[in-house]
């Protein structure tokens, strides 16, 4: 469906379908779930930064390491961005994840040169204390990893993002053929699995050093309701203390190019949508595809600034992040069902996508607040909420049933109507 025409967004498909308020309201929930997402990215990435590079060097000008951080990959970011566009973006992101990929081999094979009996004493301590524990099989609702909510919930989040969000759509965009943007899809679903995997693996093994090992950096004191945690700076501290030297800077390099990875890619995808979905249809006079080019490009530059923005208020309202990162999980919900609608439906009216959409992120924000309680099998009585894994689903169910109530109803209006009218006449 992407790749008959000139789509430049998802939410194109929902103008073709519904009509242009259909493709603005979804294309909105994107713009707005994604800048407090990605300026949440931004802030998160920005505190390993800091402590790696050190608040002398990102201090510059502002006298602010966070701010300096947080400009330092922004602004480098958003240089090769507006420059290149997308296929400068596509072309970094691969070189980086090469490298964030390096990064973490380099630490699975190192840390065992660094304890007594090596990789098998590792793995051992590791097994004997439940941190290779795969498989979790009970159900839940609160409890966020768990096989069901991977096989349940993960399939409706990944049908989200890679196929109803801008993020990622974009790169199947830029393929040539069908053939092409499905080989993009299968390969990235192959080359992150073994990218988790070295991560989860890494911090199995960093768990078994540290007991045995003390920290040469005191863990820096957290903001309560920040939604940093503690153990987030456990893999800078490791770089900075126990690596050599030679080999510090690449880390470094890999976290940074990482964090970047994540803005150029926001920065391209709220751009394009900006543009293709808001201002070039409202544009009453014909404009050249340069005028566009243009504006894309100050758009992007105006993007960065907000993330920018909003990646600073990030440490000054608490609870802020925990929003922000459940945000996209309330309207992926309503971008999977609007688009589900597409392939369902063909053609109608704008309202019954409407009336879905904004009733599922309604009722999300009602179950996102909701909390009860329950029981651990020690006894122990605690607070649970629903876990964001579920978000996806539960909002695409709310979505497509809405609409199609909507649907129904109005088809039944008609109907009344009509009988009145010849009755009448």
């Amino acid at each position: 469906h992407y790749l008959k025409g000139e789509i430049y967004s998802p939410y194109q498909l929902l103008e073709n379908a519904f009509g242009p308020s259909a493709r603005r309201l979804v294309g909105g929930f994107f713009l707005l779930s994604e800048t407090l997402a990605a300026g949440v990215r931004v802030y998160v990435a920005s505190i390993p930064i800091k402590l790696m590079l050190g608040d002398q060097v990102l201090g510059f000008g502002t006298g602010d390491p966070i701010l300096g951080a947080i400009l330092l990959f922004v602004v480098l970011s958003l240089l090769y961005t507006c420059i290149g566009g997308v296929k400068a973006v596509i072309w970094t992101d691969a070189v980086q994840f090469g490298l964030f990929m390096a990064g973490g081999l380099f630490t699975l094979f190192y840390i065992p040169t660094l304890v007594d009996g090596g990789a098998a004493a590792l793995w051992a301590k590791a097994a004997a204390a439940g941190k290779l524990h795969v498989i979790h099989p009970n159900f839940s609702l609160s409890l966020p990893f768990n096989l069901w909510m991977g096989v349940i919930g993960g399939t409706f989040v990944t049908l989200s993002s890679h196929g109803a969000e801008q993020l990622i759509v974009q790169r199947v965009l830029a393929c040539r053929t069908v053939a092409d943007g499905r080989k993009a899809l299968a390969l990235s679903a192959v080359a992150i699995f073994p990218l988790f995997l070295i991560f989860l693996l890494v911090g199995a093994m960093l768990w078994v050093y540290y007991q045995q090992t003390p920290m040469a950096i005191p863990i820096p004191e957290i903001k309560p309701g920040s939604g940093i945690k503690a153990n987030d700076y456990i893999y800078p501290i490791f770089m900075m203390t126990e690596v050599p030297h030679v080999l510090k800077g690449f880390l470094i390099v890999a976290i940074l190019s990482a964090a970047m990875s994540s803005v150029s890619s926001a920065l391209t995808s709220l751009a394009s949508v900006s543009t293709m979905d808001f201002v070039k249809p409202l544009t009453r006079r014909v404009r050249s595809e340069a005028f566009f080019l243009r504006f894309s490009k100050a758009s992007t530059v105006v993007w960065a600034a907000i993330l920018i923005l909003v990646a600073s208020l990030s440490r000054e309202v608490e609870y802020v992040l925990n929003a922000a990162f459940s945000l996209r999980g309330l309207t992926s919900g309503a971008l999977l069902g609007g688009l589900l609608l597409v392939l369902l439906w063909k053609r109608g009216t704008a309202l019954p996508v409407v009336v879905g959409t904004l009733s599922s992120l309604a009722v999300m924000i009602c179950l996102s607040q909701l909390e009860w309680t329950q029981s651990s099998p020690t006894g122990e009585v605690t607070q649970a909420k629903l876990a964001w894994p579920w978000f996806t689903l539960i909002g695409t169910s709310v979505t497509l049933s809405l609409a199609w109530i909507t649907r129904a109803g109005v088809r039944l209006w008609k109907e009344k109507a009509s009988d009145r009218s010849d009755r009448f006449e």
